[in-house]
């Protein structure tokens, strides 16, 4: 049953994006470059919550050929665009999602501080 966020009853949650937020999410995204996608917009495993996530790989593996760089971060999301079968269709794909954002975000990661180190004092 689709149900607009503000009219969830109390005591429900909102497991899935509805079909009104997949078309914004997709109008958005035709205009986008680059996409770096880190989390699936419901709880996709269920295949009654996974239209919104199936709904965002989908386009993103129309938009892969097209010049849009698409990076899918972390293993929901992985596993997301595996499900919807369009994993080959994206630039690029890792599991590491919080550490691909911190990288992203400029910071060290720990792993890649600790082999600078060890090269400095090799």
């Amino acid at each position: 049953q689709v149900v607009a966020a503000d009219a969830i009853p109390e005591g429900w949650m909102g497991l899935d994006i509805g079909p009104d937020s997949v078309k914004s999410f997709q109008d958005a995204l035709k205009e986008c470059k680059t996409v770096v996608w880190n989390g699936p917009m419901g709880v996709f495993e269920m295949d009654a919550f996974a239209k919104g996530t199936l709904g965002i790989a989908d386009c993103l593996a129309e938009l892969t050929p097209k010049g849009c760089i698409t990076i899918i971060g972390g293993g929901d999301s992985v596993a997301a665009v595996e499900k919807a079968g369009v994993a080959e269709k994206m630039s690029h794909i890792s599991t590491g999602g919080g550490a691909s954002l911190e990288l992203l975000e400029g910071k060290v990661l720990p792993g890649v501080a600790a082999l600078d180190e060890s090269l400095v004092t090799a």
